[in-house]
């Protein structure tokens, strides 16, 4: 193993099924390794496996075969309280009639640390996620963020080699959401953290990892950056999967272009695929609207929403309906107006049918 992946975790074909050997397999013989100082998350719609996948991590399942290796350790038979691994829940879990001081520090208390340390390492862990004189507070005195970070401190403060977030922003609104995830990734980044994080959104995932791998049924479907993933995705379910693209049916020429409907994709656009039908993966932005006539696709206005910063549009087309989002909100085309469609440079990717 190289030093990176000894450091952090590695899963080897771990397998996991519940019930006799006839039970189906939830998760199906994956391999993957998170390394030291990195954040990796688990993508994938729900009973993909993931949650299991970061409970074995955890060591509150065990897998059926395989082996898991954390900071260089095997510890596929050991239990949670022997892992170094710290979890932050989607429900966070914090004891409501403790004050945020005796939340973070209680995992310390139970092991045995002294009350005056217990209590300088806890202020610790409270500064460095920005809850410097919150000592006394009750959870339901705090915000939903709030409670967030007091379920960080709680797992950062036993100095983990490894940290699992589950779900952790479902609870939360869009706009805290969005802070929230910014500020477990700068916090990430700046302790040097090994994480391993699950989520079923997909901007959540582009924006806070450096490793994204796609689940589907049990297996990985892909594993990579967020830029390789969003921009050459591997499968029809991955490039479904990742920053709602469309698929469309289309055909590989001897050439190497791809034809589809009345749009050649040059060579450059399309992955080196077979001659024969390839599935043509479309994000939303990857179109750009113009006059009738002056683009390549003729469509018709179906649906036109305005979202402040952007344009929702939806239009019929030989293709069938195209979603677009068109980030030129000055210019409004109206419902049942003539426009044609072209592809941008951007958002477009070639995958076998």
């Amino acid at each position: 193993m190289s030093e990176s992946t000894s450091s952090g975790i590695e899963f080897r074909n771990i397998t996991k099924r519940y019930g006799d050997a006839a039970s189906p397999l939830v998760v199906n013989g994956i391999s993957f390794t998170v390394p030291k100082g990195t954040l990796t998350t688990i993508l994938g719609p729900s009973g993909c496996g993931k949650t299991t996948t970061l409970r074995m991590i955890a060591g509150l399942e065990a897998p059926t075969s395989g082996q898991i290796f954390i900071a260089g350790r095997e510890v596929t038979t050991l239990g949670p309280a022997e892992r170094n691994v710290s979890m932050v829940f989607q429900s966070y879990a914090l004891f409501p009639h403790m004050d945020v001081l005796a939340n973070v520090s209680y995992g310390l208390s139970v092991s045995g640390v002294s009350k005056a340390e217990a209590k300088q390492r806890a202020q610790a862990a409270m500064a460095s996620v920005g809850l410097t004189g919150f000592d006394t507070r009750l959870p339901s005195e705090l915000s939903g963020g709030q409670q967030q970070r007091v379920a960080v401190a709680r797992a950062l403060v036993l100095e983990p080699a490894v940290l699992l977030f589950d779900e952790p922003l479902s609870n939360l609104d869009a706009r805290l959401r969005r802070s929230m995830r910014e500020e477990i990734r700068t916090l990430q980044q700046r302790l040097g953290l090994t994480v391993a994080y699950v989520t079923h959104d997909q901007s959540e995932a582009l924006a806070v990892s450096d490793q994204i791998i796609v689940m589907d049924q049990g297996v990985i479907a892909q594993a990579g950056t967020p830029h390789e993933l969003y921009e050459r995705p591997g499968t029809e379910f991955v490039a479904g999967f990742m920053g709602e693209a469309m698929l469309f049916d289309g055909q590989s020429l001897p050439d190497g272009s791809v034809q589809l409907g009345p749009i050649r994709l040059p060579r450059e656009r399309a992955q080196a695929l077979a001659a024969g039908k390839v599935k043509v993966a479309v994000r939303p932005e990857a179109w750009e609207v113009v006059p009738a006539g002056a683009g390549e696709l003729a469509a018709t206005v179906a649906k036109s929403a305005y979202l402040g910063s952007l344009r929702e549009y939806t239009f019929d087309t030989e293709l069938g309906a195209i979603f677009v989002v068109s980030a030129d909100v000055a210019r409004v085309w109206k419902t049942g107006e003539a426009v044609s469609l072209r592809l941008a440079g951007h958002g477009l990717s070639v995958v076998a049918a």
